[in-house]
Order: structure tokens, then C-alpha cells, then sequence
């Protein structure tokens, strides 16, 4: 099976530790982190994808707001630039341990963040990239 992920979640999933908007959300996202980890593929896509899935029916969902679409053009462009290959809709990514590495490397920098401001998660996102992203639930199988 492949997680579809929208652009943004390539850099979200690099530092969640089990927290989200709602405990179904959290629930949800741990299924996937744990898919992720166990060597499942990312199918990068346009709009809500599978982290998303429980949020489609809150009244206050923000998965179609324009902020949010901008986010994920962000995420495409920084993610692109430094792995030197697509990112954007339909693209296929490994989360293997390379990958991961080099992802939270650059994280960590601050240098593909820019997707990140005005984010609301943004505080505990940083904190986690500053503890060495200590307790974060996506693993790689060969790291």
C-alpha cells in the first residue's frame, strides 16, 4: 500500500511525537506514522490526503484553504530543491532512512521551513528539531 500525503506533511511527519488537532486526528496519524516506518511509500498529492481523513468533516477544517494550498506549493518547492527530484502531486517518495536524514538535517537548519510560518504547530515543531527529534514515531526500517 502507498500513504498519500499532501506536500506539507513531508515536512509535518519529520517531528510528530503523537500530538494533533483532535484525538482521532492523533489516532490517525500514528496508523500512518507506523505505516510510514514499516516501509510503506508517500504518493504525494493535491489537497487533503490521508493524515487529513479525519478532519474532512470538522466544521472548522482548514484542508481547502488557500493558506494551507500555498503551504503545500511551499513544502514542493523546498522538499524539490533539496532532494533534487520532484515533490509536487503525483511524485513517489521512499521515506527511507536517507531521506529521513537528510530531511530532518535540513529541518533542523531551518532551511525548508519556510512552509512552516504562520503555522500554528510551528513552537512544538522547532522544540522537537532542537532535542535531536527526540521521540518522534516515524522511523526508517534501514536506519
Amino acid at each position: 500500500m502507498t500513504v498519500r500525503l499532501r506536500p506539507h506533511h513531508l515536512l509535518c511527519m519529520l517531528t510528530f511525537v503523537g500530538k494533533g488537532y483532535t484525538a482521532a486526528f492523533t489516532e490517525n496519524y500514528i496508523r500512518i506514522a507506523a505505516r510510514l516506518s514499516a516501509g510503506e511509500d508517500i504518493l504525494v498529492v493535491e489537497g487533503p490526503d490521508d493524515i487529513c481523513a479525519p478532519m474532512i468533516a470538522e466544521p472548522d477544517m482548514h484542508c481547502l484553504n488557500e493558506s494551507v494550498t500555498d503551504r503545500d506549493l511551499k513544502a514542493s518547492e523546498a522538499v524539490e530543491t533539496l532532494l533534487g527530484s520532484s515533490a509536487g502531486p503525483g511524485a513517489s517518495i521512499r521515506p527511507d532512512a536517507d531521506f529521513l536524514r537528510r530531511m530532518r538535517e535540513a529541518f533542523g537548519k531551518d532551511s525548508i521551513r519556510e512552509a512552516c510560518q504562520r503555522c500554528e504547530w510551528s513552537p512544538l515543531c522547532t522544540g522537537i528539531a532542537a532535542s535531536g527529534f527526540d521521540g518522534v514515531l516515524l522511523t526508517a526500517l534501514d536506519g
